[in-house]
């Protein structure tokens, strides 16, 4: 059959956006939602850090999905399968067994999310030409950073509305069913990017074996009837044969995929650059937990007592904006000096501005502006540290399985996020968000020294412009 062709423009925006939504669903939406209905810090933090793990894990069954249908039908599916978990979330949400109901939706949607991820990427670069997969690069992670405004932004904000009784008054102090109808409309949104993406996205793969297999058995079955049943011989060798042919792919794949492991941790250098994956980011994995609990809780709990709205704009708009921002700086940075030059600067950028939040816990500052202002220059300080990390994670897959080993770093950067995550909420009880805020910075260090020694290993023309 011949493959459809349709302009990437009509589907790789809603494609990302589709991606990043869900991510930021889990891991942001979800940690303001739970705290709103009356979660302690630890059990938020404890919670949602646990939903990381389909991300860090996700290598592992990433070569299946070469092997079980087409990239397409696995965008499709997990589409429609996060949609029932939203819905599912949505109806949980105003029982009595709340917790236990919606972290089983929440873990089957971070599941199909990943796998989503996996399936998305994987369909980018099947459809699109070496080209123009440089020059959609920038769209595609725009889109993606839209679906974290959406997600950490204006959904936080309409949820706010909603229980305040500022759009539906009946409601006003319902926090469960302004929660719900957030869900619900996740949920349409979703059906609707299946649906267009059923139309959209342009069938540009010819199906597994066992499909070819198939279409190859309705052809030898009209043959047929003029060949006296030679064809049905014929069927059951190419069955045969197709099935030694999965079999030896799925061995294959296993081989590949220990092979891929084994080389990874063989990576000359591979110490010093699991210290650094695992620990340059120990402070911010902590810090991004509780500093939204922190900023929501009542001043009795030693917050700052915000609203939900304000939260939403706040850390889902201006946030966000900023973090942009120091991406596109850091990668002015980097394009010009080299990662090498600029490594120690883009880690003090991520790790400094955290002081921030021990002056706000220790004044308590209310003041919009000043709030705003600090939230600004924290997540300004990440877009550009964080520039540095991913590039750091590039350069060391590069060599054979570079693909696989870039997704095994990542999966690495996950895991140095989502475990020391797990904590940050028994420690913010246990120390207080003041000398909470002090354990982050001091949880910094182990990053800064990271990058000082990955400093010294560094070519210095990596990243920088020819």
């Amino acid at each position: 059959m011949k493959p459809t062709t349709r302009s990437p423009w009509a589907w790789i925006p809603t494609l990302y956006f589709a991606e990043g939504l869900p991510y930021f669903a889990v891991m942001s939406l979800a940690v303001i939602m739970y705290q709103n209905m009356g979660l302690s810090d630890k059990e938020v933090a404890l919670y949602t850090s646990w939903l990381g793990t389909p991300w860090i894990i996700k290598p592992l069954w990433s070569p299946f999905i070469d092997l079980l249908r087409t990239k397409r039908f696995w965008v499709l599916a997990m589409q429609g399968l996060m949609a029932a978990a939203f819905a599912c979330i949505a109806f949980f949400l105003p029982t009595s067994f709340f917790v236990q109901a919606t972290m089983a939706c929440f873990a089957l949607m971070a599941f199909a999310s990943a796998t989503h991820d996996i399936a998305a990427d994987g369909y980018y670069m099947l459809a699109l030409s070496s080209k123009d997969q440089s020059f959609f690069v920038g769209l595609r992670n725009t889109f993606y950073r839209c679906g974290s405004i959406f997600g950490q932004g204006v959904l936080v904000m309409l949820a706010g509305l909603l229980a305040d009784g500022h759009l539906i008054p009946s409601i006003k102090g319902n926090v469960a069913l302004a929660w719900a109808l957030v869900f619900y409309l996740l949920c349409a949104i979703f059906i609707g990017l299946f649906l267009y993406h059923s139309f959209a996205m342009p069938k540009v793969e010819q199906g597994n074996p066992r499909e070819t297999s198939h279409g190859q058995t309705e052809a030898g079955s009209k043959q047929a009837e003029t060949s006296n049943g030679q064809a049905e011989a014929g069927i059951k060798q190419a069955e045969t044969s197709n099935g030694q042919a999965e079999a030896a792919s799925a061995k294959q794949l296993m081989r590949n995929l220990l092979d891929t492991a084994v080389t990874f941790f063989r990576k000359p250098h591979i110490g010093t650059a699991l210290f650094f994956i695992l620990t340059y980011r120990l402070g911010e994995s902590q810090l991004g937990k509780i500093a939204p609990l922190f900023v929501l809780a009542s001043p009795e709990k030693g917050g700052l007592g915000l609203s939900t709205t304000t939260v939403g704009g706040i850390y889902g708009t201006l946030g966000v904006i900023a973090l942009l921002l120091g991406g596109i700086v850091a990668g002015i940075m980097v394009s010009r000096k080299g990662l090498k030059y600029w490594i120690l600067p883009m880690a003090l950028a991520i790790n400094v501005p955290d002081l921030l939040y021990v002056l706000l816990a220790w004044a308590q500052w209310t003041d919009l502006w000043v709030v705003g202002t600090f939230v600004a220059i924290e997540q300004f300080g990440y877009g550009i540290g964080f520039a540095a990390y991913m590039l750091y994670l590039i350069h060391f897959a590069q060599g054979p399985y570079k693909t696989a080993h870039y997704a095994l770093a990542t999966g690495l950067m996950a895991a140095g996020m989502s475990l020391p995550g797990m904590i940050a909420g028994y420690m913010s009880d246990w120390l207080g968000y003041t000398n909470f805020f002090i354990f982050v910075c001091l949880c910094t260090l182990p990053g800064i020294i990271a990058a000082l020694v990955i400093r010294k290993q560094l070519p210095a023309s990596f990243g920088k412009e020819a």
